[in-house]
């Protein structure tokens, strides 16, 4: 598990049944490409987040790859429509088996 990591996410509290919402998510993260050399010259493993996903009450809102070439503490905003209360699940996959997530939950107003 890498050192430091921390994920975090923004979602309303509250919802219009039918309605879009804005979430944010960021995870605190190096991703090392790989492609850097350290002061010895030797080749510095890669480490990276390489897969985000979102869930709604078990239904799947985004699912993204990551590769190489994104930039260190990867953020992500979109929208997800919510037709009931419930719960969002975030979760991040790293390069070293490591997975990362958190939950928050949405009630309808």
């Amino acid at each position: 598990m890498a050192s430091g990591v921390k994920p975090r996410v923004k979602v309303p509290k509250t919802a219009a049944a039918g309605e879009a919402v804005t979430i944010k998510s960021l995870i605190s993260h190096k991703m090392e490409s790989g492609q850097r050399k350290d002061k010895e010259g030797n080749v510095i493993p890669r480490s990276i987040i390489n897969r985000f996903t979102c869930e709604f009450n078990g239904q799947m809102v985004i699912d993204v790859t990551l590769e190489p070439a994104i930039s260190t503490n990867p953020y992500f905003q979109f929208e997800a429509t919510v037709p009931e209360a419930g719960e969002f699940v975030f979760t991040w996959y790293d390069d070293d088996g490591s997975v990362y997530d958190t939950k928050k939950k949405i009630e309808i107003a």
